[in-house]
């Protein structure tokens, strides 16, 4: 482990579409406020097997509605632009018959009877070398590029050419499984920080309204058109990076915002089952890439913008040019946006096509929704909202943190214009028991505070732990590591962060991926270093992640707090490829119970840290 202290230096380690048919809608109704609690996550494969309901198989992949109607494949062709595909297989008994669609995926692996199997170009390898295997899982027809016909036309199936089959295949998911994100009221969230929190956040607003009875105004009844088997009145739905939740059942989630023909999918089953209404998270990959192609959210909300994911795009321009594709007239019919933030003032200025609202939880007086009074404590915030036309209500964010106040007050006012009755937005949002990962209390009965947060990048780093100064008594230990694979100009100022607002700064590995952990560490370290010696903590270096939260717990003392961030609610730790089992919330709830069974803790027992 290396050291370096106010006092020294280191010790010896180098430095180096849907469409516009009437929308269902929200309205009014109470509901009790409660509070902050871990929220379990069980734990899944990355890629899940979905036993379906009524069904006798198990298939990887996203879940499937269990009744589509079947699409001439005809229709599909037309709708491309493409010239009519000839019948199915050779020598298949219903060769001669219409091919008939009933499901589209870009997943060899995922493909099932009836399928659509999108072959696409990608980096390394060609969807169309996996024909075979689509073929042979019972694909219907193979939709492709130019540079993929020949080896998709090899397996007999029809083929659909087109120049760009990712740009397609999203209106082919609507197409095929009857625009399923008609019937749901949506509502996407873009930005680079406090998407998850905001999605759960806004999904408990949407439960609270979808709790009142239709008559006393909570989620009118959705339309459909495909069954109603299994239907609650009032379930909603989430998409986002830890989790997709259709009404009370949870998927783990392999990506922020999953592929078109899987979210369509999503929205199909999500109708099926009775939900009205649903709260996503919307990346800049999604929108740049076609992630959410036939979506038209109804609200879209523009949180902030701070430097990601620049391995991707070529700057923060163009970074924000991709999360201002969520605001055109195709991706939205109405903006909420964050006036605090510049790019926000950008969209609000003139920059989104679709009316904006907006909102400040600094207070800004040109805001139309505004925060004032807050209250910030350790398990939560409070606040008074205040609204167009003299609105004015108190209002709580169930997490820890000021930027959080702009989270709880961006998923109010985004509930707000999609037609909720604000106390109850406001009482739905206060009631979340909390957001996996994201600020996380651990207690094990230790006179301290111990959090797990997904903080992963510089700004949130520095929000978080500027957050936890605020409520913590004593000192301040953060283990925190970079992942490897991803932008690496971000790995020296976050180790800067971390060494400059942390008593205790332990550096340690997140997800190395395919890259060296010691030459990642080397580069935080650098960081760190160039933080002036008065100014920055004590920073130790630990390669091995678990060490690392014990080296932080090993040094917490009575009112102090321990916080591990960057991977929060992941479940896996990705080194050199292979992904191990690794959960932080296990890992530092079991550091802590070791240091509590250690004879000194023994010996001066503490009472337990309330905040």
């Amino acid at each position: 482990m290396t050291t370096i202290t106010p006092d020294g230096t280191p010790d010896g380690t180098p430095v180096p579409g849907n469409c516009s048919s009437p929308r269902p809608s929200l309205r009014p109704g109470p509901v009790v406020p409660g509070t902050l609690t871990a929220v379990s996550h069980a734990d899944q494969s990355p890629k899940a097997q979905h036993a379906e309901k009524g069904g006798s198989g198990t298939y990887p992949g996203a879940p499937r509605p269990e009744r589509v109607r079947p699409t001439p494949l005809a229709d599909l062709a037309e709708q491309l632009g493409s010239p009519a595909p000839e019948a199915g297989r050779p020598g298949a008994a219903d060769a001669a018959q219409p091919v008939m669609v009933t499901g589209i995926t870009h997943d060899s692996r995922a493909v099932r009877p009836g399928d659509v199997y999108a072959a696409l170009p990608g980096a390394r390898l060609h969807g169309a070398d996996f024909v075979a295997q689509a073929a042979d899982l019972g694909a219907a027809a193979v939709l492709t590029d130019p540079s993929g016909a020949e080896r998709a036309a090899a397996t007999g199936l029809p083929v659909l050419v087109v120049d760009n089959p990712r740009a397609r295949m999203g209106a082919l998911a609507v197409s095929i499984y009857g625009a399923p994100g008609e019937d749901l009221l949506q509502i996407g969230i873009t930005g680079t920080s406090g998407k998850t929190t905001t999605a759960y956040l806004i999904e408990g607003g949407l439960r609270a309204a979808a709790a009142q009875r239709p008559e006393e105004g909570g989620l009118r009844e959705a339309q459909t058109d495909q069954g109603g088997g299994g239907r609650r009145a009032g379930l909603t739905g989430l998409i986002g990076t830890v989790e997709t939740r259709i009404g009370d059942e949870r998927i783990k989630s392999e990506r922020t915002t999953p592929e078109a023909t899987d979210l369509q999918a999503l929205f199909a089953v999500m109708r099926e089952r009775g939900v009205r209404a649903v709260a996503m998270e919307v990346s800049s990959h999604a929108l740049v890439l076609g992630r959410v192609d036939g979506c038209v959210f109804d609200v879209a909300i523009f949180n902030n913008l701070s430097p990601e994911h620049m391995e991707f795009h070529s700057g923060m321009e163009d970074y924000f040019q991709a999360k201002a594709q969520l605001f055109t007239k195709a991706r939205s019919r109405a903006g909420v946006v964050n006036l605090d933030d510049e790019y926000g003032k950008r969209l609000a200025e003139g920059e989104s096509e679709v009316p904006v609202t907006t909102f400040s939880a600094e207070g800004h007086p040109d805001a139309d929704w505004r925060a004032s009074d807050v209250e910030v404590g350790t398990l939560g915030s409070t606040f008074t909202v205040h609204g167009p036309d003299g609105v004015t209500l108190r209002a709580a964010s169930p997490i820890a943190g000021p930027f959080n106040v702009a989270n709880a007050l961006a998923a109010i006012v985004s509930l707000v214009v999609a037609g909720i009755d604000p106390q109850t937005a406001a009482d739905g949002v206060a009631a979340v028991p909390g957001v996996p990962g994201r600020l996380e209390r651990i207690d094990a009965g230790q006179p301290y505070l111990a959090v797990v947060d997904y903080a992963h990048k510089t700004d949130a780093v520095e929000s978080v732990l500027r957050a936890l100064r605020k409520v913590t008594e004593g000192k301040l230990h953060a283990v925190l590591g970079c992942g490897g694979d991803r932008d690496p100009h971000k790995r020296a100022p976050m180790g800067a962060a971390v060494a400059r607002l942390a008593d205790t700064a332990v550096l340690t590995s997140d997800n190395p991926r395919g890259e060296d952990p010691l030459a990642i560490l080397a580069t935080m370290l650098a960081g760190a270093a160039e933080v002036p010696i008065h100014e920055r903590g004590t920073v130790l270096v630990e390669e091995e992640r678990a060490a690392a939260i014990a080296a932080a717990v090993a040094r917490a003392e009575p009112g102090d707090t321990v916080i591990v961030a960057g991977k929060g609610h992941e479940q896996g730790q990705d080194i050199a490829g292979v992904v191990r089992p690794f959960d932080d919330r296990q890992v530092l709830r079991g550091a802590i119970e070791d240091s509590l069974k250690s004879p000194q803790s023994q010996q001066s027992p503490q009472p337990n840290h309330q905040g």
